[in-house]
């Protein structure tokens, strides 16, 4: 198995911006994930700006793995739909100067009945999106978990080809009830990037949690032998969304995933 790429979302270490670079850095990532919402926003980095936050990477050996750019609305919803396309395609113009080709972010309902307007909206909010990122070479990647695989794969099976990939996340996965394993099964031959986060199923309380890496239900060797099936070579990114203790619950994530 070729060796793991490791990242850390930024955000997961609550520090600043740039202490957290340093900070990923000094763990032992090789890329970080940048939030281009509350970390970085397109429309805000200067030329000059972008060339600074480019040379700190390189001198600290850091790459891009995805960036991050949450919409408070899926693109199946109308309202300020133009906007949101928009500021998606921005997000993936800053991943592409970046280095990156990954912009993760919900893609919205997906409905389960056809004929319907939501799913109508979806597609062709998706083909806008898909037909943009041929041109720039940075990707949309849906992320996994708020619905389930076999409908995200009706999605992206009814897209032009290469619209839109998968961003897998055995985690959120977990938590939400569905099978990390099925999943990336279903899923393997569109995922574009991993977020290496894990979870169980609270059956006294019937709902997900998440856990420190390797604690959870996700059986991560399995997993990766599945994603080498498909010939994976993305970034695995670190992420910990309710850390109590968060460098080192990252720190110990790292290495988890070089231990494998």
């Amino acid at each position: 198995m070729p060796q793991i790429q490791i990242g850390i979302q930024l955000a997961s270490l609550r520090l600043p911006f740039r202490k957290a670079i340093q900070t990923a850095a000094r763990l032992g990532a090789t890329a970080v994930e940048i939030d281009a919402r509350r970390e970085l926003k397109p429309n805000e980095l200067s030329d000059t700006g972008l060339r600074q936050l480019r040379k700190m990477l390189e001198d600290l050996n850091l790459r891009v793995s995805a960036v991050t750019f949450r919409t408070r609305r899926g693109y199946n919803i109308e309202e300020e739909l133009d906007r949101r396309i928009e500021a998606t395609l921005q997000a993936m113009k800053l991943a592409y100067r970046l280095g990156c080709n990954v912009v993760v972010n919900q893609v919205g309902l997906i409905p389960n009945e056809l004929p319907s307007p939501g799913w109508d909206l979806l597609l062709e909010s998706l083909s806008q999106i898909g037909k943009y990122s041929q041109r720039e070479g940075a990707f949309l990647a849906a992320r996994t978990g708020a619905e389930d695989p076999a409908d995200l794969l009706r999605l992206i099976d009814a897209l032009p080809d290469g619209s839109i990939g998968v961003d897998y996340d055995p985690g959120l996965l977990l938590i939400n009830g569905f099978s990390a394993r099925e999943a990336v099964e279903i899923l393997g031959p569109h995922i574009l990037h991993v977020h290496a986060r894990d979870g169980v199923r609270d059956l006294a309380q019937r709902r997900g949690l998440e856990v420190p890496l390797g604690r959870g239900s996700a059986d991560f060797p399995e997993l990766l032998g599945v994603l080498e099936e498909h010939r994976y070579r993305g970034w695995f990114t670190v992420e910990r969304e309710s850390p109590q203790d968060p460098i080192t619950e990252v720190a110990h994530a790292v290495q988890y995933l070089r231990n494998i």
